[in-house]
């Protein structure tokens, strides 16, 4: 009687170590184990372990350079020493530059992928029976995740205007009658627009 009943607590141990060592396999999804059957005085176990690790890294970096130099002159005019003398005019100088730029960069796609991404512990089921008197059960479940999502953003922006413009002299003199005498204008316009999005 005692030789079968040590051989009997000997199967029922390697039993045991079978199912927990696949349960210990489980990553992602359902798992399930059954023990039944293995007589009175034995332990048996289910251990069910899901454990999940996402990071997720986004680095964005963004730069925009824009370098603009300009430059307009108008030429002198010159009415002198004439007995009638008309007008004298120099035309205008006129400097015109515009910058607009759109960037977007959207990250959400792969954060919502990462947050998807956890063990299916709702379907994980382990089932002991009919295993005598005096038996010791016991059904476990462990279920982790650990999720990391880090989002580095980098935005440079460098706009350089450089503008000039000058007119022209314009000059009436040494004469018997003379016109008038007329300088054009000068003028610089810059117009920079920039627009950017990020989402994380």
């Amino acid at each position: 009687m005692v030789r079968q009943k040590l051989l009997r607590a000997t199967a029922t141990t390697l039993t045991s170590l079978g199912l927990v060592a696949g349960f210990g396999g489980g990553f992602v999804g359902a798992s399930s184990g059954t023990v039944t059957g293995t007589g009175p005085d034995s332990s048996n176990r289910v251990v069910s372990r899901n454990s999940t690790h996402t990071r997720v890294t986004n680095n964005n970096s963004v730069g925009v350079s824009n370098s603009t130099g300009q430059g307009a002159s108008t030429g002198s005019a010159n009415v002198s020493h004439n007995t009638t003398g008309g007008g004298a005019g120099s035309g205008d100088a006129t400097n015109a530059t515009a910058l607009s730029a759109a960037i977007s960069v959207n990250n959400s796609g792969s954060s919502t992928m990462a947050a998807a991404v956890v063990p299916d512990s709702g379907n994980n089921t382990g089932t002991i029976s009919n295993t005598g008197p005096d038996s010791d059960n016991v059904v476990v479940s462990h279920n982790s995740t650990h999720t990391t999502v880090t989002n580095n953003n980098n935005v440079s922006v460098n706009n350089t205007t450089s503008q000039s413009a000058s007119s022209g002299s314009a000059n009436v003199s040494g004469n018997t009658t003379g016109g008038d005498a007329t300088s054009g204008n000068a003028s610089n316009t810059s117009s920079t627009n920039l627009v950017i999005n990020y989402t994380n």
